[in-house]
């Protein structure tokens, strides 16, 4: 029954990173997202939301409780859509020191213009604008 679907208003993921300062390397000073909050416990950064437009999703650090051999990113992958050209989000992400999974490319099949990398934790991220 359509009555009973589920209305949702946003979604906000929450990632756990192997090293927090790296992941907020990568989102942050390569993709450009900016740090909407931050989570301490004793003094010390323990996670942040970050947000860019108007998506938002967390971070936070591994604290290993469930081994140091867990394998991130598995079967997930963010897909980040924009109105901005992603020739120069991709390049600002390789000047901040990472490498890029595929550079930029038009994917006509999908209607989209994209480019994929990992993140430090092994997260999947694939930014990409319609092409027009």
């Amino acid at each position: 029954r359509k009555s009973d679907s589920l209305r949702l208003q946003a979604v906000r993921p929450g990632l756990t990173a192997n090293d927090l300062a790296a992941s907020l390397r990568f989102y942050v000073d390569g993709l450009g997202f900016v740090i909407a909050r931050e989570f301490t416990r004793d003094g010390v950064r323990t996670g942040v939301r970050l947000k860019a437009g108007t998506i938002e999703f967390s971070l936070a650090q591994d604290d290993w409780a469930k081994g140091r051999d867990r394998r991130k990113g598995e079967g997930f992958r963010l897909y980040l859509s924009t109105e901005q050209d992603v020739d120069p989000i991709a390049a600002r992400v390789k000047a901040a020191g990472f490498t890029l999974d595929q550079e930029p490319e038009d994917l006509p099949q999908y209607g989209i213009r994209a480019f994929m990398a990992t993140d430090p934790s092994g997260f999947k991220v694939t930014v990409s604008k319609a092409l027009s």
